[in-house]
């Protein structure tokens, strides 16, 4: 009989290296686009940034010394802690750059809306293992209660976030949302509706935009409609609220195939893009590395997504698959926003790119996401014949 394997013998060493390649090339990035902003002290931000890493790597080991079944029993009391956390942004937050969005402990400051998502990942994933085990019959009532009851989890966090206003993590919770509800087993006559809602509530703010404009301006903050008019016509607006996304599109366009060389790129280096070191650091692969600079980046982050899609559905405990999957749907939008909004494919969010841009909260956030999903692998147990959950 084989000796059964210990947990730590059990680490997906392909995704630790996939994050080892990823912290590489953050602290190239942020060491090259966070110059400008230190000219005495280049390193400013690199060693920070090094901290964080640092800070992350203990926190995701930590997380991958406890079962993560034990998430479960704490599934509700950290939902309510970041439900709190969030009215306490709410009503006595600290205000940066006109958005109330973190919590001042006077050590340390942070966003508390990054860990929620990792709360609301968590709760929806109990909330899913519970629903499955209980059994549910298939119908379409059946299916509009169980997407009643992932909107009634995921809507307050996402309405309180929303209001910060921080559009960007928003829709982040969106996304976690929408993969847990792909992940249920509702059918597609139930997808096909949310989809089509989705895209009447579009085009109902389209319609409410061009006819009642003062209504729609409630509803939209007005950074928010400049972002979209600076997405959609960043020429036009390039002296304003376009002038961000114009820069850094020629940065990128000016990158072509090889890029300009490590520390050489012009919008890089003068300062034209502002925050190139956090939400637009995808500015500094494009135009110094060239396209294959970040066609290597988007490989790796491929290749992390497909060990995290094997670790979830290799699982044999369906808490443990919703868990990976609400990872996956949180970096997976993440990912495809903050690259989509630097090319103009996408309005401009202020999202930052996981493992690579610089940020302490974001940082740490995604860090805990990847200790959970090497939990999960670490505790997987194959059988010949039957699932643990049989």
């Amino acid at each position: 009989m084989e000796e059964r394997k210990s947990y730590w013998q059990q680490i997906d060493y392909t995704l630790l290296f996939l994050l080892f390649l990823l912290m590489c090339i953050s602290l190239i990035a942020v060491y090259s686009g966070s110059g400008q902003y230190f000219p005495s002290n280049p390193t400013y931000f690199v060693e920070r940034q090094v901290i964080w890493f640092i800070a992350g790597l203990i926190l995701m080991v930590a997380v991958m010394t406890i079962d993560y079944e034990l998430l479960r029993s704490f599934s509700i009391p950290l939902y309510v802690i970041g439900i709190i956390l969030l009215l306490w942004v709410h009503f006595g937050g600290m205000v940066k750059n006109g958005s109330r969005r973190w919590i001042d402990l006077g050590f340390f400051e942070f966003q508390p809306s990054e860990f929620v998502k990792i709360f609301v990942i968590i709760a929806l994933s109990h909330l899913l293992y519970r629903i499955t085990k209980e059994g549910r019959e298939k119908s379409f009532a059946s299916d509009v209660i169980l997407v009643g009851k992932i909107m009634a989890v995921g809507l307050p966090p996402f309405f309180l976030i929303l209001i910060q206003p921080d559009l960007g993590t928003a829709l982040v919770i969106g996304s976690i949302m929408a993969t847990m509800v792909l992940m249920s087993g509702v059918t597609w006559r139930m997808l096909g509706l949310l989809g089509s809602l989705g895209v009447a509530g579009l085009g109902f703010l389209i319609w409410l935009h061009n006819n009642y404009f003062s209504i729609f301006s409630k509803v939209i903050e007005s950074h928010q409609m400049e972002r979209i008019y600076g997405w959609l016509d960043p020429r036009s607006h390039e002296a304003s609220y376009g002038y961000q996304l114009t820069e850094a599109l020629r940065g990128i366009g000016s990158g072509q195939l090889y890029g300009s060389g490590f520390m050489e790129g012009l919008q890089s280096q003068s300062g034209r893009v502002p925050e190139i070191h956090t939400d637009f650091i995808f500015t500094v692969i494009g135009e110094e590395f060239g396209f294959i600079g970040a066609t290597v980046l988007l490989v790796i982050y491929f290749f992390m997504f497909y060990r995290m899609i094997i670790i979830a559905f290799s699982c044999n405990n369906l808490f443990g698959t919703y868990l990976v999957s609400g990872v996956i749907g949180l970096l997976v939008f993440q990912i495809f926003q903050n690259i989509a909004m630097t090319i103009g494919l996408m309005p401009i969010t202020g999202l930052a790119l996981p493992f690579i841009s610089y940020g302490g909260s974001a940082l740490m956030t995604n860090m805990l996401a990847i200790g959970i999903v090497l939990n999960v692998n670490m505790r997987t147990r194959y059988y010949m014949f039957e699932t643990e959950e049989d």
